[in-house]
Order: C-alpha cells, then sequence, then structure tokens
C-alpha cells in the first residue's frame, strides 16, 4: 500500500528519474522496431476484430486505433517480440508490460497526465516488481517454470494503471489481487512465437485489472501474502511487510539496482557467449592471420544451466534467440550478431549448419544460473593443434557495465527510424529526455504515430 499511497512526485530522485528514462526510450525503441514482426502483425490483426467508445493508439502505426486493453496488448507483444526489451535483477523484463498499458491508459484519461504523472505511475509498476520478486530467492535465478513478466509483469501493470487513474488504497489492493488470476506462463513457450504475448498478456491483463478495481470489483486483499495466492508461483515466497514509508524516505529499488540494455534482439544470456565468442575469434585471427570456418575442429560452450536456452539446431528465429549455439557460431562465422542475424536465410546457412554440428555444451558447477553471477567461456579447438579461449565475466550493457547514454540513444535512433519518420524520432528522444517538466503526455503518443509513410503523405498534401 505505501507505494501507492505515500509516494508523491517529489519522492523520485534524479537518479530514478534518470534510469526511467533510460528504460522508457529503449522500451519505445524495441517496441517500434517489433511492430514490424510476424507475430506483432497477427495479434494486430487479432485485435482489430474489437471496437469500443474508448480508443488508444498502435504504436508506429499512423490510423490504427483500438481498445486500450488491446492498444496494451499489441503494444506489449511489440516490445518483447524480439526479445529486444530491458532485463532486471531478480530475473524479469519489468518496462514492456507497464509502459504499454500507461500509455494506452493515459489517451482514455478526461484530463491528460503530465510526463511526471507518467513518470510517477511507471515507477511505481516498476517498484512492485521488484518488490515482488525479492520474497523469493528462486527469482534470483534465471527461471525454470514460469516466464516472470507473466508473474510479476501483470502486477507491475495494475499498480502502474492504478496509480494514474488514482485508486483508493482498497481499490489498489483489489487491483493486485484480480491481476493476479491472470499471472503464470509456463516457459515451455519460450523461443515460440506465444513468447511475446506474455508481455502483451501482462500489460492488458493489468490495465483490465485496474479498471475492473474502478468500478468495484473485488478479489482476496491477501493475496500476496499467501503460500496460495501469489506463493504459488515461487517455491520459496517469504513476503515480508514494507518499512513505513510515511517515517522516513522512500528508497525506490531502482535507485540501487540498475536494468541490462541488450545490443542484440535475444535473450540477455546470449550477450554473454556472443562476447565471449568474439574475443575467441579474435584471439584465434590474431595467431594466425585470418579467420577460416575450416580451420576450427571443435567449438566448446561453457555457460550456465538452463535448458530453454539450450538449443543445438534451430529452426525459427524465436528458436535462435534462445540458442547458446546459434549466437556463438553466428558471432564467429559473422564477427558480429546483429538484428538480421536471425532472418530464415541466415539460420538457414549451410556454413552455420556445419559450425553447429561442431558445438557442445558444458555447464561447469561454478556457473550458476543468475544474471548477475553467471559468465560464457569459448574454446575454439583448431585442427592445427591450438585452443584458443576467451570468457566474460560481464557484457557491455549488463547492469555492472551500463550502456553510455550516447549509445542508448543511438539503439534508439536504429530501431525507431525503421518505422518513424525523423521528426518522430527525435520528438520521441526530445519528449522521453525532458519527460519531467512535460505537462501534457499526449504529444508523446502524436510522435509514436509518425510514420515514414505519414511524412510521405504530409509531403504529398502540401504540393
Amino acid at each position: 500500500e505505501g507505494v501507492f499511497v505515500n509516494q508523491g512526485k517529489n519522492s523520485l530522485t534524479d537518479g530514478v528519474i534518470n534510469r526511467s528514462k533510460r528504460m522508457m526510450l529503449d522500451t519505445l525503441g524495441v517496441g517500434l522496431l517489433g511492430t514490424r514482426t510476424a507475430v506483432f502483425n497477427k495479434a494486430l490483426k487479432y485485435s482489430q476484430l474489437f471496437t469500443s467508445r474508448e480508443r488508444s493508439s498502435v504504436w508506429g502505426q499512423s490510423d490504427i486505433i483500438l481498445p486500450p486493453h488491446y492498444a496494451a496488448f499489441v503494444n506489449g507483444i511489440a516490445v518483447h517480440s524480439m526479445d529486444f526489451d530491458d532485463t532486471w535483477h531478480p530475473a524479469t523484463h519489468p518496462s514492456g508490460a507497464v509502459l504499454p498499458a500507461l500509455l494506452a491508459l493515459a489517451e482514455t484519461l478526461p484530463s491528460q497526465p503530465s510526463g511526471l504523472d507518467l513518470l510517477l505511475a511507471f515507477n511505481v509498476g516498476i517498484e512492485v516488481q521488484g518488490r515482488l520478486m525479492r520474497f523469493s530467492k528462486e527469482a534470483y535465478n534465471i527461471p525454470e517454470r514460469f516466464h516472470p513478466p507473466s508473474v510479476v509483469g501483470v502486477m507491475g501493470s495494475a499498480a502502474a494503471s492504478a496509480k494514474l487513474l488514482g485508486l483508493s488504497p482498497e481499490q489498489c489492493i483489489h487491483a493486485l489481487a484480480i491481476a493476479a488470476s491472470s499471472a503464470g506462463a509456463p516457459l515451455a513457450n519460450a523461443a515460440t512465437q506465444t513468447k511475446p504475448l506474455h508481455i502483451g498478456n501482462a500489460a492488458r491483463g493489468g490495465l483490465e485489472a485496474a479498471r475492473l478495481a474502478q468500478i468495484g470489483l473485488k478479489g482476496n486483499p491477501a493475496i500476496l501474502d499467501l503460500d496460495r495466492g501469489l506463493g504459488v508461483y515461487y517455491k520459496d515466497y517469504s513476503p515480508s511487510a514494507m518499512a513505513d514509508s510515511a517515517v522516513r524516505a522512500y528508497k525506490w529499488i531502482l535507485e540501487d539496482q540498475d536494468v541490462a540494455f541488450k545490443r542484440i534482439p535475444a535473450h540477455l544470456g546470449m550477450h554473454w557467449v556472443v562476447d565471449a565468442a568474439l574475443a575467441a575469434r579474435e584471439k584465434l585471427q590474431n595467431a594466425v592471420g585470418k579467420f577460416d570456418l575450416s580451420q576450427i575442429r571443435h567449438v566448446t560452450l561453457r555457460v550456465p544451466p538452463s535448458k530453454y536456452v539450450n538449443c543445438p539446431l534451430p529452426a525459427t528465429e524465436h528458436q535462435a534467440r534462445h540458442s547458446f549455439q546459434f549466437n556463438a557460431c553466428t558471432a564467429l562465422l559473422d564477427n558480429k550478431v546483429t538484428v538480421a542475424s536471425f532472418g530464415d536465410a541466415q539460420i538457414g546457412r549451410s556454413a552455420l549448419k556445419e559450425l553447429l554440428g561442431k558445438v557442445s555444451l558444458e555447464t561447469p558447477e561454478d556457473n550458476l544460473p543468475s544474471f548477475d553471477k553467471m559468465y560464457c567461456e569459448v574454446e575454439i579447438a583448431t585442427h592445427q593443434g591450438p585452443s584458443y579461449t576467451a570468457r566474460c565475466d560481464t557484457f557491455y550493457g549488463h547492469w555492472r557495465k551500463p550502456l553510455t547514454l550516447k549509445h542508448l540513444v543511438d539503439k534508439f535512433r536504429v530501431n525507431a527510424s525503421s518505422v518513424l519518420c525523423t521528426v518522430g524520432v527525435e520528438g520521441v528522444i526530445d519528449v522521453i529526455g525532458n519527460i519531467e517538466r512535460v505537462a501534457d503526455c499526449s504529444i508523446l503518443g502524436s510522435y509514436l504515430r509518425m510514420t515514414s509513410n505519414q511524412e510521405h503523405l504530409d509531403r504529398m498534401r502540401i504540393l
């Protein structure tokens, strides 16, 4: 309750505000890029079957509107469609379930919220996720049974939506209770087109929960305290009471725990193996003067144990995004991994399949399945005899080695410019960069609809 009630706009520190801006900008960028994916377009086609009096925008679409909960749904799917969104510790994707819900909801309010209103609600949604995950030691590890955003993401979406709606403390509690009954998605659907739906469903479910609580629907107010409540998702769930934030200044988790931003559109664990593979490749090339696939006799990957990212022969883009083997071999073959690496033509290359056939995977006991403790090591054994080994303990983009603001903005520009015109791209950057001073956050939605096609049409009208 303290997260909802006692947190005024002045409780956000400069550190939290700056980290939130980075999260928002990155989420919008990967979401815009995600509107070009097959899974997004299938979800959009389905969602367009529905209409309502309330209407919200679809990112990167100049002329498409949907009922608010469906706008949250498809925009959330876009964010996670390429597994390019941020990752937190304990393990979850914190922003993708929250920001789409807030922006869809904001468009329906009689009075448009300010940027600071949006920023505070966003942080409430992030904070609730962080608090809930800290009730379990299991949550600190790479997940094994449930996809975390489907569990805590829907709770964060509900909390953020409740804050933006200005619900009473009692209504907020019931919003979380209602949201908990929409929680949970099995990891068996990782590496499929259904995984992005986990984020979309979390955004939609949380928004719906807050709106239902607003009109008086009630759930079990003790949902967060019970083993048969949220505790069903974590074997060691042990909730504890929050300190009274009315007595002392509230300390946001984001203040101490930064997020990771991805440089490649793949599961976070792939970043370690890619960086290690690139370093091992460089050692081999420096030693013999060139890199040739025929030099390689065998490749050994030493990674943490995690079944759903052990995919020896991926056949689809979603499997490739969850394959240590694919990402290591792509890095070795191409000396890079990019958005284009996950296309069907790249996945089906004979040279890549040949190299994948030379890979084995080991899971050393000291390599723990935690994004805060894991490492990846790549060893290339050559036909000539020598082996070349490199290890990555912390990749660039991890919370211990964060992306510079320039690199984060560059990532956004590249992603967003695939959909938006230049005015739209730069407008989003400007609004997010000054979000705490924006009087009416509807301007953000306007920029998110400025597509390249719309710019062309506008020019034609002028001519």
